[in-house]
């Protein structure tokens, strides 16, 4: 982080409700709010979160503040490099954007925005790029964000198909016939699935590592920055594997819960020696009933977007195994 120096002030959104109010703070570090949220925040905008995030240059921390209830309704935290004009929304994560709290006025949440705008463009902000979160994340929020976003200019410059596991259904019932099969070769051949500990993370990484190569992927968050992460969030981080009838490793899973009702599927790993028995099917059986016996509702298995487009193959895997598509919008002004 740079050592830039701290700017924070208050301000009333005047083309809302004078109940709402804007608190901004910038520096190179993210702020807790200094009224308790009225929602939980995904971990990835959870302030101690976005200040692992490796950046130099300064945070903009604004967070739209209900005085009738006395806390904090909506967020948005964006990122402008040293001596840059673009604002990021994230810098280094899946997503980004807004939050905001269920219920919130379209009113404030517009005054909301436009006050943001305003705030980055007096300062020399000439671009926004914002990425969300996926719609199932939070259907209604996610409508009311993008159109209210789309009302004050901003152009969606990448709409991505998202996967998510609904928890609430039996997970064999929406297997395609073939991968049925599949999971069926596994139990037989006396596959189990286990959750790992965390010590075992370096072999994991390895294991990752080579997975991803052998199939032309790019290499994943390095060994350093996930034992950071696992460290600094031992609850929202989890290592899963499927261990064959030998004991050796045949798939393995890092697994992040993003709130109480969501996982979120970092990454899977297979190596190509085992594709007769594609026990990556098993491995989301088993994340699929600890989702389940926890009390989360939905399993993210996320987008099938390669550098040069969708990923047809990757997609039709996530449909057969009963992965249900939403949207994943990513927005730029």
């Amino acid at each position: 982080m740079s050592s830039a120096p701290v700017f924070s002030h208050w301000f009333s959104l005047a083309a809302a409700d004078s109940r709402y109010g804007v608190r901004l703070h910038v520096g190179p570090t993210v702020p807790a709010p200094l009224r308790p949220f009225a929602f939980e925040p995904f971990l990835f905008l959870r302030p101690e979160h976005l200040n692992l995030q490796p950046f130099e240059g300064e945070i903009f921390a604004f967070y739209l503040e209900d005085s009738k209830t006395q806390q904090t309704v909506a967020q948005w935290h964006t990122f402008v490099a040293t001596g840059a004009e673009v604002a990021y929304s994230p810098w280094q994560a899946p997503f980004g954007s807004l939050q905001l709290a269920a219920g919130l006025e379209i009113a404030a949440l517009r005054a909301f925005v436009e006050a943001a705008r305003t705030e980055l463009a007096q300062r020399g902000i000439r671009q926004i790029r914002l990425k969300s979160y996926p719609f199932a994340y939070d259907p209604a929020a996610s409508a009311l964000l993008t159109d209210v976003l789309v009302h004050q200019g901003f152009r969606v410059t990448l709409a991505e198909l998202n996967n998510q596991l609904p928890l609430a259904r039996d997970f064999r019932a929406h297997l395609v016939t073939a991968q049925e099969l599949r999971l069926k070769r596994c139990h037989r051949a006396g596959f189990v699935f286990e959750q790992e500990s965390p010590l075992l993370l370096t072999p994991a990484h390895a294991f990752i590592s080579a997975c991803r190569r052998e199939k032309g992927h790019s290499e994943p968050l390095s060994l350093e920055r996930l034992q950071e992460l696992f460290a600094k969030f031992p609850r929202d981080h989890f290592l899963f594997s499927i261990r064959d009838a030998a004991g050796e490793w045949a798939a393995l899973a890092i697994v992040v819960q993003i709130s109480s009702k969501v996982l979120y599927s970092f990454y899977l790993a297979s190596p190509l020696s085992y594709n007769l028995f594609s026990p990556v099917v098993m491995l989301l059986e088993g994340i699929h009933g600890f989702g389940r016996a926890n009390g989360h509702r939905l399993l993210d298995i996320g987008t099938s977007t390669l550098p040069t487009g969708l990923n047809a193959s990757l997609l039709a895997f996530k449909r057969h195994i009963g992965g249900v598509p939403g949207l994943k919008l990513t927005f730029e002004i």
